[in-house]
């Protein structure tokens, strides 16, 4: 039987504080690590197969980026943390990948954690994985759940020498970093926004039992990206607003922009949540509206056969002397009986718009 999800958080319940624990789905790859190191001249990039061969680097006084992807090796991440002198409760909640969005400033370093949220073209949904972020003097160290990430276009402007980023310090491509995090959140919105659009469209014309589904998805996927934005505001305001001497004074103004960002995330989340919020109720009131059309039509049709049936039943009676039974006439008088009374509800209740 699979553990649940909440005791998997809690395995190492009686473990000393800050031994770092891997809470996850065990990849069965190794762990990658890559080093980019680089200034406005020079710049570095390879492949390495131990923590040890990435600490001359980040001690360099170059711009150093190491990424490590795959944290369920703790064994690197404690040689890493221990290096950079990494407090044991961060070097805990990089192994944890359920952490909630935040920033903590350890006055030597900052520690962010966020959570990348990218949707696959071949994927039904969203997916999500947690990222650590360490930002050192000239060094910044980002621990991902697996290989594959948002960050592709960051390289390739270091790589050719475009922007700022070559020219700016650590704190700037810890900005950067973010910065691409959050806009892959917009793609995400965007798609999702399309979605509840032809779900709107769904639910207005023919709302069936799968159109419920793919509301109760939609609801789910938003507040699934709910959950990760508004903690990421309180985490990037926070590190608008920090003082830490690890953020220069013209890294704010990028910052500010960022927050700026986060904000509009929550107001489209927001949005997209009253609207699904909208459609379901849109989907119960027309499936009740249909469903008080068919009982209109239901009705409509055992009111005009009531009478019809009245006068068939009274003369279905097995009476001697009843009038018209030897009446030549009489089967189609009683028929022409029934039509006039049939065509005269029908008039009657198209005169009432009840047709």
């Amino acid at each position: 039987m699979p553990v649940p999800p909440l005791l998997k958080r809690f395995a190492n319940a009686g473990l000393p504080p800050g031994t770092p624990v891997f809470h996850g789905t065990r990849p069965t790859y190794a762990v990658r690590m890559t080093v980019i190191d680089f200034d406005e001249n020079d710049l570095r990039e390879l492949d390495v197969t131990t923590p040890e061969e990435a600490f001359a680097f980040g001690d360099a006084k170059t711009v150093t980026w190491i990424n490590v992807s795959g944290v369920h090796e703790v064994e690197v991440i404690e040689k890493m943390g221990d290096h950079f002198g990494v407090h044991p409760l961060v070097q805990e909640d990089i192994a944890h990948t359920s952490q909630r969005p935040k920033l903590e400033d350890y006055e030597d370093y900052l520690y962010m954690v966020v959570h990348m949220i990218t949707w696959p073209e071949d994927a039904a949904r969203p997916v999500a994985e947690q990222v650590s972020l360490i930002l050192l003097r000239n060094c910044v160290i980002t621990f991902q759940e697996r290989e594959g990430d948002v960050f592709e276009p960051i390289r390739e402007r270091i790589r050719q020498h475009k922007g700022r980023v070559r020219r700016m310090g650590a704190d700037y491509l810890f900005y950067t970093l973010l910065d691409a995090i959050v806009d892959s959140y917009f793609a995400v919105l965007s798609r999702t926004s399309d979605l509840v659009e032809a779900a709107e469209f769904d639910v207005m014309d023919v709302p069936t039992s799968r159109t419920l589904r793919a509301i109760q998805e939609l609801k789910r996927d938003v507040l699934f990206l709910r959950r990760s934005v508004w903690p990421l505001r309180d985490a990037t305001g926070s590190l608008e607003r920090t003082e830490s001497p690890l953020v220069v004074k013209s890294t704010r103004a990028f910052l500010r922009d960022l927050y700026d960002h986060t904000v509009q995330l929550i107001d489209t989340v927001e949005t997209l949540r009253d609207v699904v919020s909208g459609l379901f109720d849109i989907y119960l009131s027309s499936v009740s509206n249909r469903m008080n059309e068919v009982m209109k039509v239901l009705t409509i049709i055992a009111t005009i056969f009531i009478p019809i049936t009245f006068v068939a039943g009274v003369y279905g009676m097995n009476f001697e002397r009843m009038p018209e039974l030897k009446w030549p006439y009489g089967y189609p008088a009683v028929l022409a009986v029934m039509a006039v009374m049939t065509l005269g509800m029908i008039v009657y209740f198209r005169k009432k718009e009840w047709l």
